[in-house]
């Protein structure tokens, strides 16, 4: 990220010399979409200060460059960054080509984010049953829990007495985490690992952390899905801008629909690939894509009704755990449209 026409050729220079691709931001309103999923960001000397304006997240693995001489106040504004590393051109050309010749991860984990469209709509344990059936595919997986006042996805696993970290834990890490070291101390069963909050503490989840979190993730996880709240905080929104696909979840009613027409046009703002689910059953008779439609939405699939899932539940097993009925086969699908990048329109 740099308007520095001189800087950007050296920087480009230096990148091919480390055998990867870059791209290019001049300003922080233009990097802002890709700044927390890239796996490395490098700031111009001249861009730092307008970084700092713009409230861009702290997050691992940012470099300020500058070159020949470096003005005293940008280190103060680097530290304010979170940027772990000043490098100053040509001095530091060798060791900058070698930050760029790093692979961090040469296939990281996908995001898929899940909404509700009102308070009930059933987002976690759709999110609980997409990270249970992303496992039972062979994916190392993260579910993670961003929803504060939800009642607690851990609960939708039956998790809550298995020991590991929880949110309040990353709270103080100013956005630095060892990603083999987190993935290890959270919460986890064989290849899933899960996020969520303790009952003992506030919920609130800070943005740097939520920053740290996806990127350890995206390093160590074949799949990520994040339950999300309908109300959206500064981590919720970069959970959402590091989505691959994002989901909402809508009761087939009238009052359900015109709530979830807010929530769609807020996550829009933040996340270009948003779809909807929707949830019978429908008393007024509405179809799926009626409410897809209202929504200005694509329709990713529907849910019919299934007691024996809310039975299941309450008994502390995990969604979609023996791989039948209609969120099994739901979640199925869209794991599977996930790993292949793809989106498919669902039938109505």
């Amino acid at each position: 990220m740099t308007g520095d026409p001189d800087l950007l050729d050296d920087l480009l220079r230096l990148a091919a010399a480390g055998g990867t691709e870059v791209e290019v931001a001049a300003d922080p309103p233009a990097a802002r979409p890709r700044y927390n999923a890239a796996p490395l960001v490098v700031i111009g000397a001249d861009q730092a200060a307008s970084c700092l304006r713009a409230r861009l997240p702290r997050r691992p693995r940012v470099v300020i460059v500058g070159r020949v001489q470096v003005a005293e106040p940008v280190w103060e504004v680097a530290e304010l960054l979170g940027a772990e590393h000043v490098a100053v051109l040509p001095t530091a050309e060798p060791w900058l080509v070698d930050r760029f010749a790093e692979r961090h991860d040469t296939s990281p984990g996908r995001v898929l984010a899940v909404i509700g469209g009102r308070g009930g709509a059933g987002a976690s344990v759709l999110a609980g049953g997409l990270a249970v059936t992303a496992v039972s595919a062979g994916l190392r997986t993260l579910l993670v829990d961003a929803d504060p006042l939800g009642g607690g996805i851990d609960l939708v696993l039956g998790w809550e007495q298995v020991d590991g970290l929880r949110w309040p834990a990353l709270t103080g890490t100013g956005g630095r985490v060892d990603p083999p070291a987190l993935l290890r101390a959270l919460p986890h069963r064989g290849d899933l690992v899960l996020l969520s909050f303790a009952r003992d503490e506030p919920p609130a989840v800070p943005g740097e952390a939520m920053a740290a979190t996806l990127d350890a993730a995206r390093r160590g996880r074949d799949a990520i899905v994040a339950d999300l709240p309908r109300h959206l905080d500064d981590a919720a929104a970069l959970a959402l801008q590091a989505a691959d696909r994002a989901l909402i979840v809508v009761p087939a009613e009238l009052r359900a629909t015109a709530a979830a027409a807010r929530v769609a046009a807020a996550a829009a703002v933040h996340c270009d690939h948003l779809e909807v689910v929707v949830r019978g059953p429908a008393p007024g008779r509405l179809k799926a894509r009626e409410v897809a439609s209202a929504l200005g939405l694509p329709l990713a699939g529907t849910l019919r009704p299934e007691p024996r899932l809310c039975q299941a539940l309450e008994r502390g097993e995990a969604p979609a755990a023996d791989g039948r009925g209609p969120l099994a086969d739901l979640c199925r699908r869209l794991i599977d449209d996930l790993v292949a990048g793809t989106h498919t329109t669902a039938a109505a």
